[in-house]
């Protein structure tokens, strides 16, 4: 069973799921499917979700910088390895899917890490909104391009522009 509350941002209404053991998925706007599924139950009271509350409510108001909430995320190894790395990429700085993946030691690997940021459970807590093309160019976010302007308002609250 997971707890599921949501938390309200520039964009949207985010959904916010977690298991005992920490926030397992944060689904953005347009990316929610139903808001409770039959596996999750509301839970305004979790101290988890109380606390991913907070903590999105204060980065959306420019008041947090970093999270320290604990995660039960699952993916592939090299997936949790490029996830991992996101948490290294500083509040307002951006690098590149090749920079990110010599950060791993697979110079060539890119474009797995396009996919694993796209596959990313948890975006804005593990920040790969700040992976952009080698070009400067913002290339897709939560897996397409429908959600680029999220991606450029998280990067622009980050360097204290209006969202």
């Amino acid at each position: 069973m997971l707890h599921v509350t949501t938390v309200t941002s520039p964009f949207g209404l985010l959904k916010v799921c977690a298991s005992s053991k920490g926030i397992c998925r944060v689904l953005l706007p347009g990316r929610e499917r139903n808001l409770v599924e039959e596996t999750e139950v509301i839970d305004e009271r979790d101290p988890i979700l109380v606390q991913a509350k907070n903590e999105l409510t204060q980065y959306f108001k420019g008041l947090r910088e970093t999270f320290s909430l604990p995660l039960d995320i699952d993916g592939t190894q090299f997936q949790m390895e490029v996830w991992s790395t996101l948490q290294n990429i500083g509040y307002g700085e951006t690098t590149t899917y090749g920079a990110l993946a010599k950060r791993i030691g697979r110079p060539n690997a890119a474009r797995a890490v396009g996919a694993a940021n796209a596959a990313n459970p948890v975006p804005i807590v593990l920040p790969c909104h700040r992976v952009i093309g080698a070009t400067g160019s913002l290339t897709g976010y939560g897996g397409g391009v429908s959600l680029l302007h999220i991606k450029q308002g998280l990067l622009s609250l980050e360097k204290n522009e209006s969202v």
